[in-house]
This record gives C-alpha cells, sequence and structure tokens, in this order.
C-alpha cells in the first residue's frame, strides 16, 4: 500500500490570495508528473457545512456526488483535476466539534476533561490523515482556510506542529502563501508584511518550508534573498506567484517557478517525468485567442457577487474554450427587471441563462425574462430554479393557469406547478436535508438532450427540495413541453426543453459542477454553441 506524503498550504497578510488555486496548482503539476494526489480545506468556521450559509457571505456551495455540501474551492480542484471530490475532502471546525461533542457524551473520552488539546486537534489529525490512509494517493495537499493569526485558524495549525513531529519532515511540506504588496507612492515592493506572516507561524511552532509570493509586480533576486534570509527559508523556496490574466495559467506559472520539483524534493520524491500539459496548454490557448464572441446574459439574485455563481462561471470559460469564442457574460440582477424593461435589458443578447437560488426575491424578474426568450427564439438555458421558473412560465402564458407558481414562492397557489418533494415535507431542520448528490436521469431518445449528451442515461448532481408537479404533466406534454430527462427510481422530471425553439432547456440538476477542463460540461458547449449561432444571425 502507498504511504502518503502531506502537503500542507496556509494562508498569511490577507484572505483571497488564492490558496486553493495554488494547491489545485500543485496538484495539476504533481497529477502531470504521475502522482496520485487529492486536495482538501479544512475551514476554520463553526457551522457543519455551508449549506445554509448566505451566497453573499460564502460564495456558491460545492456539491460531491457523495452529496456532501462544501466550500467553493473544492470546485477549483474538480476542474483542474477531473477526479471527483467527496464528503472526506472538506472539513470544518463545526464537524470537528461536532464529532468531539458526540464522542464525549457516548463516553468515548471515559470521563477525562475534554479540551481543545488534545481532543480537537487530534480529531483534526485524524481527518488529516483519512484520505492518505485508502492507500490511493501519492500526496495528499491540505489546505487551511482563513489566515495566520485568526483565532479559530490556531488549533488547525496547532495540529499541523504535531503531525509534522508524528510523521516527520520527509513525509511533510509547509507552503505557506503571503502576500508582496507594492507601494506605488515608493515605487517599490514590500517584504515586512511577509515577515511578520512568517514570524506569526513560527511563533506557533511552524516553520514554512516554501513561500508562494503574491505580487503585482516580478520579484527581483535582491527581494527573494531577502526573504529568504529573513524567513528561514532556502532561495529556490520563494515562489513568485505574479497576477495572471485567468486562474488557469497558474499551473504553468508554477511549473516556470518550479514549486513541484522544490515540493517533490522536499517530500524526498523523484522528479520523474517532465509534466505533460498540452492539453491544458490547448485549453488555454484557445481560451486566450478566442475567434468570435458571444454576450451571455447570466439572470440571478445574488450577482454582485461574483463567487455566488463561481462554477457557472468557470462552466462558460470551459465551453468557450471548445467553440473558441469569448463568452461575455453580462450579470444580470433578476430584481430589476420587468416586462417593461426586458427588451432593452436583454434584447441583444445572444443567449441568457437563468441562475439556480433560493426564496421568491426576484423570482418574476426571471419569469418575464424566459417568456421573451421563449417568444423572441433566444438560447435559454435554466438551471434547477431557472428550470422551475421555465415551468411556471409556460403554465402561465401557455396553458393559461392563472399565477401558476412553485410553492416554496406562494404556499396557497392554486396551480402549484412546482411542489416540495414527498420526501421533504416532514423535514424541519435545514442543513443537509435536501435532494444532494449524484442522481440517475433517463433521456429520451431523438430530444434536444440525447443530442447535448450523445447518451440516453446520465448522472447528474442536485441540490434543491422542490420539483415539477407530477400532477400537471400530461398537461404540458400534450401542449408541446417535452419532458425529456426522467430520474428512473422516483420518475422526477430532470429535463424540460421546447422543441420549436433554436435551444430552450432547463435542468433540474446542476450540470456546472461537473465541468471541468479536461471535460467541458456538454449543455455547456451547445448552449454557446447556440449562443454563437444567435449571433451570426445579426
Amino acid at each position: 500500500m502507498k504511504k502518503a506524503k502531506y502537503v500542507f498550504v496556509t494562508g498569511g497578510v490577507t484572505s483571497s490570495l488564492g490558496k486553493g488555486i495554488i494547491a489545485a496548482s500543485l496538484a495539476k503539476l504533481l497529477q502531470a508528473r504521475g502522482y496520485s494526489s487529492t486536495i482538501q480545506k479544512f475551514d476554520p468556521y463553526i457551522n457543519v457545512d455551508p449549506g445554509t450559509m448566505n451566497p453573499y457571505e460564502h460564495g456558491e456551495c460545492y456539491v460531491t456526488n457523495d452529496g456532501a455540501e462544501t466550500d467553493l474551492d473544492l470546485g477549483h480542484y474538480e476542474r483542474f483535476l477531473n477526479i471527483p471530490t467527496s464528503q472526506a475532502n472538506n472539513v470544518t471546525t463545526g464537524r470537528i466539534y461536532q464529532t468531539v461533542i458526540d464522542n464525549e457524551r457516548e463516553g468515548k473520552y471515559l470521563g477525562k476533561t475534554v479540551q481543545v488539546i488534545p481532543h480537537i486537534t487530534d480529531e483534526i489529525k485524524r481527518r488529516m490523515l483519512l484520505l492518505g490512509e485508502s492507500g490511493e494517493y501519492d500526496v495528499i495537499i491540505t489546505e487551511l482556510g482563513g489566515t495566520v493569526g485568526d483565532i479559530e485558524s490556531l488549533p488547525y495549525v496547532e495540529a499541523v506542529r504535531q503531525l509534522r513531529w508524528e510523521l516527520g519532515t520527509d513525509d511533510t511540506c509547509v507552503i505557506h502563501l503571503t502576500l508582496v504588496p507594492y507601494l506605488k507612492a515608493a515605487g517599490e515592493l514590500k517584504t515586512k508584511p511577509t515577515q511578520h506572516s512568517v514570524k506569526g507561524l513560527q511563533e506557533l511552532g511552524v516553520q514554512p518550508d516554501i513561500l508562494v509570493c503574491r505580487t503585482e509586480h516580478k520579484l527581483t533576486p535582491e527581494i527573494r534573498k531577502k526573504v529568504a534570509l529573513f524567513c528561514n527559508v532556502n532561495r529556490n523556496a520563494v515562489i513568485e506567484s505574479i497576477d495572471v490574466e485567468s486562474i488557469y495559467e497558474v499551473p504553468l506559472v508554477m511549473l516556470k517557478e518550479k514549486l513541484d520539483k522544490v515540493t517533490l524534493a522536499k517530500l524526498r520524491l523523484s522528479a520523474k517525468n517532465e509534466p505533460d500539459l498540452d492539453k491544458w496548454k490547448d485549453f488555454l490557448f484557445k481560451l486566450s485567442h478566442p475567434k468570435a464572441e458571444v454576450n451571455i446574459g447570466l439572470v440571478g439574485k445574488y450577482v454582485e457577487l461574483q463567487d455566488a455563481y463561481k462554477s457557472i462561471s468557470e462552466a462558460f470559460n470551459h465551453a468557450g474554450s471548445v467553440n473558441e469564442c469569448n463568452v461575455n457574460v453580462v450579470s444580470i440582477q433578476s430584481e430589476s427587471l420587468s416586462e417593461e424593461n426586458i427588451e432593452d435589458r436583454i434584447g441583444q443578447l445572444d443567449g441568457v441563462l437563468v441562475a439556480p437560488g433560493f426564496g421568491d426575491r426576484g423570482i418574476e424578474g426571471k419569469i418575464d425574462t424566459i417568456k421573451y426568450l421563449r417568444e423572441n427564439n433566444i438560447p435559454f438555458f435554466g438551471i434547477c430554479l431557472g428550470m422551475q421558473c421555465a415551468v411556471i412560465e409556460y403554465g402561465r402564458n401557455v396553458l393559461g393557469l392563472k399565477n401558476a407558481h412553485s410553492v416554496e414562492m406562494n404556499p396557497k397557489t392554486k396551480f402549484p406547478v412546482i411542489d416540495l418533494m414527498e420526501g421533504q415535507k416532514k423535514i424541519k431542520n435545514k442543513g443537509g436535508t435536501m435532494r444532494l448528490g449524484a442522481y440517475a436521469c433517463d433521456i429520451e431518445k431523438g430530444s434536444l438532450a440525447s443530442k447535448v449528451y450523445g447518451k440516453n442515461a446520465i448522472q447528474e448532481r442536485h441540490r434543491h427540495r422542490y420539483e415539477f408537479n407530477n400532477d400537471y404533466l400530461d398537461q404540458y406534454k400534450k401542449s408541446g413541453m417535452v419532458m425529456s430527462g426522467i430520474n428512473p427510481d422516483n420518475n422526477l422530471v430532470e429535463i424540460i426543453e421546447l422543441p420549436n425553439h433554436p435551444f430552450f432547456i432547463g435542468v433540474q440538476f446542476h450540470p456546472e459542477l461537473k465541468s471541468t477542463v479536461d471535460n467541458p460540461h456538454p449543455l455547456f458547449v451547445k448552449f454557446v454553441r447556440a449562443a454563437l449561432d444567435k449571433s451570426k444571425e445579426a
């Protein structure tokens, strides 16, 4: 059985430096050299998972095949490595404390006083080592959320300190991501924030092996030498991470900086095989050298925050590269839309994606948008609530079901075309109780969906409580709407489409969660193609 090595990625100076991207880039380079690698994220917040958190608070909630609601960084891991993550890849302080308290209630600590050290740190260490026990991976990369110095991060740093002592320095490596800011008034880069950040880590008993320095300007040899000297790392372990246009350039930047080689040397692993990144470079070339451009509207209620629809944005990048076109995503707040202004706001777009979400804020704007798209033959793609809005719009304006709605928005609606799933009706706790994870879907032969996927049996990831109400199934079918995707186990409608339209499709699941650089999602690829065809008509 393989003995795994462990890399820990910490952050300093400020948040949002990109620990997840650096971790994913390193894993990609190790994978390209023939090493099996995975990444896990440890988040210091006390929520058990981000499932009940507002997207404005946390960004999107990423869902894995096994139904875990996780941090959006897991999306980066999957998009870079093209391998699925799981429940074990994301751990929060809430989950750690919940486990320890449950153990205490069961008497597993034999009456001892339960403390942060050793009980909380022992549980953190157990989970840090969990993926390595499978024998499946050569290297486990663990990203620690938060910033060194945060009170809530202290038990995680202490757990890393203990693991380094227990496993030995040859089997562990600490990478510290920090900021080297440029002071315009002084006209120079400043290393003091990095020095203080490393000092803070050292005071907690952890000496970083490698420093990755985020910077807007190139690091001079003098600055690298200074950072290495005062932070007590080798000169070749000061890695420059300069700002780039796309996150997908970062692995190539890290390759040039030899982050993978330095890490492998620290772990006493050979830098076997030059990394094969030809497919990655081809993707990047097409992404940065588009032959055309399309303007696609993203209609949602959280558009002010870029990370709220992160996986959708990245799926558009993947699909744009395949179609060799630049996808210009135009974010539109659904609350701002009405029948009076829709033509001015979206009439010139080449396609519109109506985004997922919860609650009734902005719902009428989404419904009015879909009506305009349907009547004016503009490509439409609806995801989760976007699909449900298409059902509501069709019921109101084609079937004549006046004020048809979802019971989520209007529990007393006369025509509940979207209803609460039967298994959800007795559930009171909100956390982790939705229909979550991968479910099967059978696709009708000859449908648009079957042409998009090129097959008739698929698996897609879900995150919802409400569904198409099958009491109205025959009524919708007779009027021309095609229910082209059905879950074989419970007969739930998964895909709806309109055949006499350039591209009109809604899905109950979240296809954006499975789109990767190596395997762009076919629904996004075909939607962008339809938008491209629309743009050529003008």
